[in-house]
């Protein structure tokens, strides 16, 4: 999927030059856990693997591997430079993610048919609703979104939105741009663009899906629900739990320290140890309040739009627990599956197990480099 938005960031993206055709290219994303990045260049009109990496960001606040950070740039700059370094990375090309809890994403619903004209003067207004700063204190955009047509077959219902014009607006906080700017200007990486990360996990995740489909993307600090129809962003919603939570629920119940911790989450996740019965219980604590909260979003957007999900992704680090991809299956009465964003680019047969375990770590990173490709 392509961003929609072409202008935001636009004043930003006019500062930096764009990738030569066929060059190399990265997309970098910086988590509050980690930085990932993936290198790719164009071959025959295709996709190919270069090289990936990851750079825990714990050390760098002197906390352990898996903590939730909040780096200052300078620190951010000094981790980027050694994930690029270490990953072998050869370009300076490439694209960066803008966490989507620093950035609102909703749909308006306007009354009426509204003349292209008065959407420049309307949208901002009515999005002052939503938004909780100054309008003047963001970089707002906006995009319409295409009725569909109605065919003979389908009937009418009294939820039924043809009267309603449906904008799908996006804005950031002018304070996140000139962070995310001040960053690339520590490293080395000399040129990019910046994108809210929920575009470029969905661009590397999904197909060509014609029925509406949920992306769930488990991170370290939150987990973000974002439910897509015919390529549209349709419910954009963020859950304050992600996968730290569990290794903090494990060290205060268990009395052990932070690092244990995530150990036993890595290796037993909701399978639980056979020498402590509570290391289950207590992961699934974290996990049921995930799955629960998504469920709710998921029955809202059925309620209001009359349509069902057909499928759910999951992506992010948190999706690797594990048990979860079971959990999930129990929890959603649709299809279930795990993000694959490797296979969408051409990579050596023997790193086809590896990509395909990592796959759902490096979704927004592999996404933003498809774009840069494009």
């Amino acid at each position: 999927m392509d961003n929609p938005f072409k202008n935001i960031f636009q004043n930003i993206m006019n500062q930096f030059s764009g990738a030569s055709a066929g060059g190399s290219v990265i997309g970098v994303d910086i988590g509050t856990s980690s930085i990932k990045v993936v290198q790719l260049r164009k071959k025959n009109g295709k996709a190919v693997l270069e090289t990936y990496g990851a750079l825990a960001l714990g050390p760098y606040a002197d906390l352990d591997v898996g903590a939730v950070t909040n780096l200052p740039e300078d620190k951010l700059g000094v981790a980027l430079n050694d994930v690029v370094r270490e990953s072998g990375v050869t370009t300076k090309e490439g694209g960066f993610s803008i966490p989507s809890v620093s950035s609102l994403i909703f749909v308006l619903e306007l009354p009426g048919a509204i003349d292209d004209k008065q959407f420049a003067t309307i949208v901002p207004t009515e999005a002052r609703k939503y938004i909780p700063v100054p309008i003047s204190e963001v970089v707002l955009d906006y995009w319409v979104i295409p009725k569909k047509e109605q065919s003979l077959g389908d009937s009418i219902t009294e939820s039924d939105n043809s009267t309603k014009t449906e904008v799908l607006v996006a804005a950031i906080h002018n304070e996140t741009i000139s962070r995310y700017k001040n960053i690339v200007k520590k490293t080395d990486l000399a040129s990019g663009f910046f994108e809210i990360e929920v575009f470029s996990d969905i661009r590397s995740t999904f197909t060509h899906e014609l029925s509406p489909v949920m992306l769930l993307d488990f991170g370290a600090s939150r987990t973000k629900v974002v439910i897509v129809e015919y390529g549209i962003v349709k419910v954009f919603h963020i859950i304050n739990r992600g996968s730290q939570d569990i290794t903090t629920a494990l060290s205060k119940s268990l009395s052990i320290p932070f690092q244990k911790a995530e150990e036993m989450k890595r290796e037993f996740g909701l399978y639980g140890s056979s020498l402590d019965k509570s290391v289950a219980d207590i992961t699934k604590l974290s996990v049921d309040y995930v799955l629960t909260e998504a469920n709710s979003a998921v029955l809202g957007y059925e309620r209001k739009y009359q349509k069902t999900v057909s499928k759910v992704i999951l992506s992010g680090g948190g999706s690797m627990l594990k048990g979860f991809f079971e959990a999930a299956r129990t929890n959603f009465t649709c299809d279930v599956v795990l993000a694959d964003p490797f296979g969408k680019i051409e990579a050596p047969a023997f790193l086809e197990n590896v990509l395909k375990t990592t796959g759902p770590e490096f979704a927004i990173a592999v996404g933003l480099a498809l774009r840069k490709l494009q």
